[in-house]
């Protein structure tokens, strides 16, 4: 039996894009790997990124948004930080895991019409997914 890799993807708050990273990570995955999230802190799901990624075929609307220290016990193969702020302040977090950093923008710190928050989520989304892919090509 092979041996699942396991990947932890970290944001700020999990609740936007590490949630639409690990939502594409399952997908591009087929369920070769097992794909966590987490934050340094707790905001709940952003309903705008559930409802983006919904528009794109991926429902991450029962996913959860957890710390990082729900992990502490775990061994992944990848630690993914999503944004800097997380790269900068998550404690301390023992692993033998090949840490990778790959910032993208913040949607939800958007300002504007509906349209451009909208235009933000989205642009996002594609960034993420775009790097999900060939991060699941090339490595899982």
């Amino acid at each position: 039996m092979m041996i699942k890799k396991k990947v932890l993807v970290l944001c700020t708050g999990n609740s936007c894009r590490s949630q639409m990273a690990e939502g594409y990570l399952k997908y591009f995955t087929e369920g070769k790997a097992e794909i966590y999230s987490a934050g340094i802190e707790t905001h709940g799901l952003n309903q705008d990124a559930v409802r983006v990624m919904k528009k794109d075929g991926i429902d991450i609307s029962m996913q959860t948004s957890n710390l990082i220290d729900e992990y502490k016990n775990m061994e992944f193969d990848f630690v993914i930080t999503v944004c800097d702020h997380a790269r900068e302040n998550c404690p301390y977090f023992p692993t033998e895991a090949k840490k990778i950093h790959q910032n993208f923008p913040d949607p939800s710190k958007t300002s504007g019409t509906e349209e451009e928050i909208n235009r933000n989520f989205i642009n996002t989304r594609n960034l993420i997914k775009s790097y999900c892919r060939k991060f699941a090509e090339e490595n899982l």
